[in-house]
């Protein structure tokens, strides 16, 4: 049993919690856990690959997250050359002939990070680290193993092909590694049978449901008033804000009046794929119908969904999708697409509404039946609701990773 982590008698036990890039825009269902672990009498001690760009840095808790953070990606050629004779070359070499040359470039990118991990864990008496990746920060995780370091696990976000290279060799050293979802872990077990630990939970990153919640029923959007649209998401083009904003342009021309706001910022900070994004609400005449917010707190984004008669998010292929699980959570209807693993979340009209993606007349439709059905719209906000808080609360995610934490 694991002692409370509240400063009186056995110190609490600690792991290493390594997330890249962290605390990034979409990090928050992290600190979530981060903090369940704590309450349940562990202490997560927090590493990242480097610090995000200052464009998604958005959360209150940000700050807080980047002190308590230490960041092993800095260039160190005393770390490279201290871990070169002591690397696992012979196992590399076999990944090298596999995957080529991408794979013997991220081992030296990782070498330097691997030792820094090695010597952190070792100074504050971590025996165990937990990747939430299966990039290059597993790579960090799975090299310090090899070169006498803690042991070490992983989660799957996505799809293998999103993390690179040497997934075999990531996989092979790890204790466990649980996977947000079944359609995740069957790709899994097809494509790295024979490399892969005995333990594979399947379990999502969940949301606070008691921070994410209604603040009263849910009222439907009346005759006399837009229809309110929140979405929140990083901007790129997989996300389909472009069809959202298209279906709303066929609402607009059928007479419905439609307000969009769109939380989330691209990847470069508001330098990338926002523009073209807002180069399309320019396009489709969308001036003073759409918003694209940035990258705003987890606040904001909460005030948004509550304040939205739907949530939407027209991805054209999601792993899971915790915006989704917030929106739910709040009882807001919820609008997603029938791709990746959102039908494991979402059941067509029991739980919210499932369309095509890349369908902007069929979002435009689902959107129009939302309205024209109080009823309709009501059920899905609770059963909404009842499915997050069944299924996939952040409490959840943290048990799990104690429960198979050796």
């Amino acid at each position: 049993m694991v002692e409370n982590f509240d400063g009186a008698g056995p110190p609490a036990r600690k792991i290493g919690y390594l997330v890249p890039q962290f605390p990034g825009q979409t990090h928050i269902f992290f600190w979530r856990e981060i903090i369940e672990l704590e309450r349940r009498g562990v202490q997560p001690v927090l590493f990242s690959t480097t610090p995000p760009p200052k464009g998604l840095i958005s959360h209150a808790w940000s700050e807080e997250a980047m002190a308590r953070t230490e960041y092993l990606g800095r260039a160190d050629l005393l770390a490279l050359t201290w871990s070169l004779p002591r690397a696992p070359w012979a196992e590399i070499a076999r990944e090298i002939r596999a995957e080529g040359r991408a794979f013997a470039r991220d081992v030296l990118i990782c070498l330097p990070a691997a030792r820094r991990l090695i010597r952190a864990c070792r100074a504050q008496g971590i025996g165990h680290v937990h990747a939430h990746s299966c990039g290059r920060a597993a790579l960090i995780a799975a090299l310090a193993q090899r070169m006498g370091g803690p042991s070490y696990s992983l989660t799957l976000h996505g799809p293998m092909s999103d993390y690179g290279p040497g997934q075999r060799f990531k996989w092979r050293g790890a204790r466990f590694a649980t996977i947000i979802t079944e359609k995740l872990l069957a790709e899994v077990t097809r494509d790295l049978a024979g490399d892969l630990p005995l333990a594979l939970p399947v379990q999502a990153m969940g949301v606070d449901v008691e921070t994410f919640a209604p603040d009263g029923p849910y009222r439907p959007a009346s005759a006399n008033e837009p229809l309110r649209i929140f979405a929140c998401g990083r901007l790129h083009v997989v996300k389909g804000h472009q069809d959202l904003m298209q279906a709303v342009r066929l609402l607009l021309d059928r007479g419905v009046d439609v307000q969009l706001e769109i939380a989330g910022e691209d990847d470069h900070g508001g330098s990338g794929y926002h523009g073209e994004l807002q180069a399309v609400l320019g396009r489709l005449n969308l001036q003073g119908h759409a918003r694209l917010l940035g990258a705003v707190s987890a606040e904001r984004v909460k005030a948004g969904i509550l304040d939205a008669h739907a949530f939407v998010l027209a991805s054209w292929h999601e792993p899971l999708g915790v915006a989704y699980m917030e929106a739910m959570a709040c009882g807001t209807p919820t609008i997603g697409t029938d791709a990746g693993g959102v039908p494991e979340l979402i059941r067509d009209g029991v739980d919210g509404l499932l369309v095509p993606p890349k369908d902007p007349e069929a979002l435009a439709e689902a959107l129009l039946r939302l309205r024209g059905d109080p009823d309709l719209a009501h059920r899905l906000s609770q059963g909404g609701r009842q499915r997050i808080v069944d299924h996939f609360s952040a409490a959840t995610g943290a048990e799990t990773l104690i429960a198979h934490w050796p």
